[in-house]
């Protein structure tokens, strides 16, 4: 058990953090409110900035600095090849879709992700603490300027190959997912999403055998238990998504907050349905209709996620839950309405009486 504490201990002091917590970077779900109350309790704020233009980036890291002195990680995808075009195929899905939402346009699938490249350039001019990546791993020239600034590597990875991937590439961290986690799978290849699906409790320690680097532990985690068990498992930290959502701070919409609230693990399910990309979300309406076996299968991303944008933006006017992009994670219902500081300390004091820490409290 002293191991484990001096292990924690390291991560936070390396990394600048009171607590061995970090929030997740969910896309369209972490706003700046978010980031800073989980950094002015000692965690790390984050931002998951896959769809924001450059400009908007640095906006973010301002604002954020501006609330805190806290550290905070800036997240982006690496970019996926062009996607094969099927356009009867598309047809389909556009039909099917305009069962659920308003017209979609024929042109609704060309719109593109932000220039990556610029992108990276704005991570760092805006210099956090942490950049970190999903479904792949940055460009050896990008991890050599993050060196040289002395930004530190988080790599998001979802099996053991990937994180020695990650960690010979020089990841400082690897943050590694589990099956249960809600929003997107963070696997390399996109294809191999559904049939890699393995559970943190195995995934853990198995990388933790692999690699040399620190590990961070996400996916399922949502309570006291969650925290005390990646620790002992092997993990320097946690990260924490889902189980920040229900935070005032978090501002999500009312309809997501309370399905959340009643969400047993077997109310999620991992699908293509909203993006193209595997992703676990809330088994609604929408999901069940859109994976039946008479249902037309997605089109790749991001062709899917621009047919599925205005069924989502009018679910959301609406606060129709059903024809949401509810992500959530299997320990959704764990998740409690709560300032996002109280969750921070509940979680890792908590997490100290079960592991038996005597005088370790939070600061």
């Amino acid at each position: 058990m002293n191991l484990l504490r001096e292990r924690t201990g390291k991560f936070c002091e390396r990394f600048g953090l009171r607590v061995p917590i970090l929030l997740a970077p969910m896309a369209g779900a972490c706003p700046v409110s978010l980031s800073i109350a989980v950094a002015e309790a000692g965690g790390m704020g984050s931002c998951g900035a896959l769809l924001m233009q450059p400009n908007e980036i640095l906006q973010w890291a301002s604002e954020f600095r501006r609330g805190t002195a806290g550290r905070f990680q800036l997240n982006l995808w690496i970019p996926d090849p062009p996607p094969q075009r099927d356009q009867q195929r598309e047809r389909l899905v556009r039909e099917f879709l305009g069962q659920w939402g308003p017209p979609v346009p024929d042109d609704a699938g060309d719109a593109t992700p932000p220039d990556f490249s610029e992108q990276c350039k704005a991570l760092l001019n805006a210099n956090p603490q942490a950049v970190s990546s999903v479904m792949g791993l940055y460009p050896d020239t990008f991890v050599r300027e993050l060196k040289q600034r002395g930004i530190f590597w988080f790599a998001n990875v979802s099996t053991v190959t990937e994180a020695t991937k990650a960690e010979a590439a020089g990841a400082d961290v690897v943050v590694v997912q589990g099956m249960e986690a809600g929003g997107h799978r963070g696997c390399f290849d996109a294809q191999e999403a559904e049939r890699q699906q393995v559970g943190l409790a195995a995934l853990v320690p198995a990388v933790v055998d692999a690699v040399r680097i620190p590990v961070v532990a996400t996916g399922g985690i949502a309570d006291e238990r969650g925290v005390a068990a990646a620790l002992a498992l092997g993990a320097s930290a946690v990260q924490i998504g889902t189980g920040f959502l229900r935070c005032p701070e978090a501002r999500l919409n009312p309809a997501w907050a309370s399905a959340l609230a009643t969400a047993a693990p077997e109310d999620t399910v991992v699908s293509r349905v909203f993006s193209g990309r595997a992703g676990r979300s809330l088994f609604t309406d929408y999901v069940r209709a859109a994976t039946a076996p008479d249902a037309p299968a997605p089109a790749p991303y991001p062709v899917q996620r621009g047919f599925t944008a205005r069924m989502r933006a009018d679910a959301n006017k609406l606060e129709n839950v059903q024809r949401m992009q509810a992500w959530a994670g299997q320990s959704a219902r764990l998740a409690r309405a709560e300032p996002a500081a109280e969750v921070v300390r509940r979680l890792w004091d908590g997490a100290q009486v079960l592991l038996n820490w005597q005088n370790s409290r939070s600061k």
